[in-house]
């Protein structure tokens, strides 16, 4: 039996969710947590199950989300891997500054 806590860290990788988001931010995020158009979530593209991304949820499609980064120079997002499943959205980043995300 696994279990999992509502809550869970993660650490944003490269710069595809600048300027919101910076390689190296610390951030919290809810698992199970309704998400919005708009939202910073984390998931899993479909066609990559072993990524784990923090992205913009964009629109729902097929049952799961379109999701796209911030940065408008970054394309790993769903125009090249498709729809994703959300696991959490983010709440706030802790680290290097407090702050929620917008």
């Amino acid at each position: 039996m696994r279990w999992h806590l509502p809550l869970f860290a993660v650490l944003v990788h490269g710069p595809s969710m600048v300027p919101a988001l910076r390689h190296g931010d610390a951030l919290i995020a809810r698992r199970g947590a309704r998400v919005r158009t708009g939202d910073v979530v984390v998931a899993r593209f479909r066609s990559r199950p072993d990524l784990l991304v923090v992205k913009r949820a964009v629109r729902e499609q097929d049952g799961g989300w379109w999701l796209e980064g911030d940065n408008e120079f970054v394309r790993d997002d769903s125009r090249s891997y498709g729809v994703a499943d959300v696991i959490g959205r983010v709440l706030f980043r802790y680290y290097p500054g407090p702050g929620r995300l917008s």
